[in-house]
């Protein structure tokens, strides 16, 4: 792929649907495997020779600058542009235009994909298009997107969360975009636009070359705490072209298991995880680093993030734990949602489903 291609990564959202795991957190930052989701998007970039990459920010941008710094580490180079304001995802676009000369990548901060973007930017210029839409299809149309085509995957119609009965495809907008420069010229400055409510209507409306790519690759709107755990199933369960493992279990450095611990399943273990006499984990199952997982405790389907303790003969099904969280001896989870530092008293049984931010309970554990 040419290197004058840049991408726009839209990571200013406030990640208000996967509350608590963002309240501390930024979305762009939430853990996929143990290293920051933002740090996938930039090895897929990357794979596809787009090394020059702007992040359009708004909400806790500072964690972002402190892991990636310019990019270097990670082999690309990276601009921050702040906005005072929420403006949407053109108005966000528009206030980076000076850095956009040439054709362009946007991409949206919450989609986990392996997009060819080689493959989609020569169907781009195959047809001349001023601007093509990264479509993917779903059991539900109607919380997305849903975008018509002729047979040629011209855009004929496009609406944005669609009436159940205004339905004609499962085909949605996928959240990935390229767009020619001239395209932001519709786009009034320091103010709030939709790509998809407004500037892609309104290429349509002129008559404009708009065009879809259907892609049927894996494809994850990991913005609810749901699907944050559903994206991780696909992962360990090889889904995803890219993610596969021949490995059942993979540990990071200075870990420590009990052996008389059973670890069955895919799970990945981050670096100085403790894992003690009789403990039961199976797989899906990701520990971040720094956990401590007590005596006889079970844990199925879950993923936690870094420093989690869980006490002895806890249960943890289906769940979802934040950094810093302890949970208490005998306490029993099952799909449960705790932002960062939750501490539950041993023998406390929150109602299943539970979600609870950093300020709601706390205890000695």
């Amino acid at each position: 792929m040419s290197s004058t291609v840049k991408a726009v990564i839209l990571v200013g959202g406030q990640g208000t649907r996967l509350r608590p795991l963002t309240c501390n957190t930024p979305k762009s930052m939430v853990p996929v495997l143990n290293i920051p989701f933002l740090e996938h998007v930039l090895r897929n970039l990357k794979a596809h020779d787009i090394t020059d990459i702007i992040l359009a920010q708004h909400h806790l941008p500072a964690p972002m600058l402190q892991y990636f710094g310019d990019g270097a580490r990670f082999g690309v180079h990276l601009t921050y542009v702040m906005e005072d304001s929420p403006r949407g995802s053109a108005g966000a676009v528009k206030n980076a235009e000076k850095y956009l000369k040439n054709t362009f990548l946007v991409l949206n901060g919450d989609i986990f994909h392996n997009r060819d973007f080689t493959d989609m930017l020569a169907f781009h210029r195959r047809n001349h298009a001023k601007a093509t839409i990264d479509l993917a299809p779903v059991e539900d149309p109607t919380i997305y997107g849903m975008v018509d085509t002729d047979e040629q995957c011209r855009v004929k119609r496009f609406i944005e969360k669609p009436k159940r009965e205004d339905v004609t495809t499962n085909l949605i907008n996928a959240g990935t975009w390229i767009i020619e420069p001239e395209v932001l010229q519709r786009i009034l400055p320091d103010v709030k636009c939709s790509f998809e409510r407004e500037i892609f209507p309104s290429l349509i409306h002129d008559g404009e070359p708009l065009y879809a790519y259907p892609s049927y690759r894996y494809w994850m709107d990991m913005g609810t705490p749901e699907k944050y755990l559903q994206l991780h199933r696909d992962l360990l369960d090889d889904k995803c072209e890219g993610y596969p493992s021949d490995r059942n279990v993979i540990k990071g450095k200075n870990c420590r298991i009990h052996p008389t611990a059973k670890l069955s399943g895919k799970i990945v273990l981050g670096d100085n995880c403790t894992v003690a006499a009789g403990a039961k984990i199976t797989g899906p199952v990701v520990l971040g680093s720094g956990c401590r997982i007590g005596r006889r405790v079970v844990i199925e389907d879950s993923v936690l993030w870094d420093n989690v303790k869980v006490r002895a003969r806890a249960v943890l099904r289906s769940s979802v734990i934040a950094n810093d969280c302890a949970i208490g001896a005998e306490v029993y989870l099952r799909d449960a949602v705790l932002g960062d530092h939750i501490r539950l008293p041993t023998g406390s049984k929150p109602e299943t489903g539970v979600r609870l931010f950093p300020e709601e309970m706390s205890g000695n554990t």
